[in-house]
């Protein structure tokens, strides 16, 4: 599990593509202190297992279902990308839930500086909506984020400076591909009332919802 709070940018160092996989090799720094096989990190929001370690480098494998349907594919050497460590029982929790699972890929739209914010516009398939809550959690490349506001086939997020020197959100223009993870207690609770018309009409989920159902 990770918090969706980036502890460093790292940077692409091998692509080795066969097929429908990929073995990365990348350069960090912060995240190399107490690294260790088999450890789970986040890159781009994507859990991904370490297999090797060399120096100030870690190595990891992508498989052909997180090749169709995450960002991964399109790296290459010397993209930097966000990465996380998975979170400790002992430390504190400063974001929201993110598991690392990428539920779609979306296509930033738009972006637009107001005073010290960036809003940036994403597309989203309009089947997805439902699972996106306004004032809610996203994660974006990784990053927890709020819903600033949702349309039918777009959601929109701002992130501060801080984030956009930090993270790769900043560098991505319009255009650019993103990992999107919504909320895992959203998809939980859509998934138990929210599958079908007859018991859930559309745009139900809110916050008033939450509170009626004990999500308070």
């Amino acid at each position: 599990m990770f918090t969706g709070i980036i502890e460093e940018l790292g940077s692409i160092d091998e692509v080795k593509k066969q097929g429908e996989t990929i073995s990365l090799s990348i350069k960090a720094n912060k995240i190399m202190e107490d690294i260790k096989l088999g450890d789970s990190i986040a890159i781009n929001g994507v859990c991904l297992t370490v297999t090797d370690i060399h120096n100030n480098r870690f190595f990891a494998d992508v498989m052909p279902e997180t090749f169709h349907t995450t960002t991964l594919a399109n790296l290459q050497k010397g993209t930097s990308v966000n990465l996380e460590r998975a979170m400790r029982a002992d430390s504190r929790f400063g974001g929201h839930i993110v598991t690392g699972h990428v539920d779609t890929i979306g296509k930033i739209t738009k972006r637009e500086r107001r005073q010290n914010a960036i809003y940036i516009d994403i597309s989203l398939l309009p089947n997805l909506k439902h699972v996106v809550l306004l004032k809610g959690s996203i994660a974006i490349d990784g990053i927890s984020l709020t819903v600033f506001n949702k349309a039918d086939t777009s959601v929109t997020v701002s992130i501060i400076p801080h984030t956009a020197n930090e993270t790769v959100l900043g560098k991505k223009r319009v255009g650019e591909d993103v990992n999107i993870e919504f909320d895992v207690i959203g998809k939980y609770i859509y998934s138990i009332v929210g599958t079908k018309e007859s018991v859930l009409p559309p745009n139900t989920i809110s916050n008033e919802f939450l509170k009626e159902h004990g999500f308070s």
